[in-house]
């Protein structure tokens, strides 16, 4: 008789695992959802490796709903860019509960993690037009370009409006 793997063998599989093995261990913590949310989230705060960051992201994107809240609180309270980045491109797979969060990221301080924000909410879609399009009607700066030019690669918005915006 075998024992499944618990969170913790997962994660470790996750850091040090072959191609496979990660991709398996990627699935179970999917599987085991809210139970491994919390470690995941731990693992792209604490992870240097990026490459284990981008598993323990794509996780979390698969477990969506448990996920979503305990990726908002990490990315208001950590300092690393690289864990906000991968947290962004971890939420533009979680759907409209994650368009607020993501308009928020639109004003942070590193510009990829604003970069990564955007391609997010692209990856959304309709939804974040019309949040997008409020924020884009606002003071200038930053994040009404970023607004902007999010519109702007999202397609969803007709040229000549994306033209009066920037103006």
């Amino acid at each position: 008789m075998t024992t499944e793997p618990s969170v913790q063998d997962l994660i470790s599989t996750l850091r040090s695992g072959k191609l496979e093995e990660r991709r398996a261990a990627t699935a179970a913590l999917v599987d085991a959802g809210p139970e491994a949310v919390d470690l995941l989230v731990a693992l792209l705060i604490n992870e240097s490796e990026n490459e284990v960051r981008w598993y323990a992201a794509r996780a979390l994107a698969q477990i969506k709903g448990p996920a979503i809240e305990a990726l908002i609180e990490m990315i208001t309270i950590v300092d690393d860019p690289d864990a906000r980045r991968y947290a962004a491109a971890a939420l533009g797979s979680m759907g409209e509960d994650a368009i607020e969060p993501l308009i928020e990221m639109l004003s942070d301080d590193e510009p990829r993690v604003r970069g990564y924000a955007s391609l997010a909410l692209c990856r959304i879609g309709k939804p974040a037009v019309a949040p997008l399009l409020k924020l884009s009607k606002g003071d200038e700066g930053i994040v009404k370009n970023c607004a902007v030019m999010t519109l702007s690669k999202m397609g969803e918005v007709d040229p000549d409006a994306i033209t009066k915006l920037m103006e």
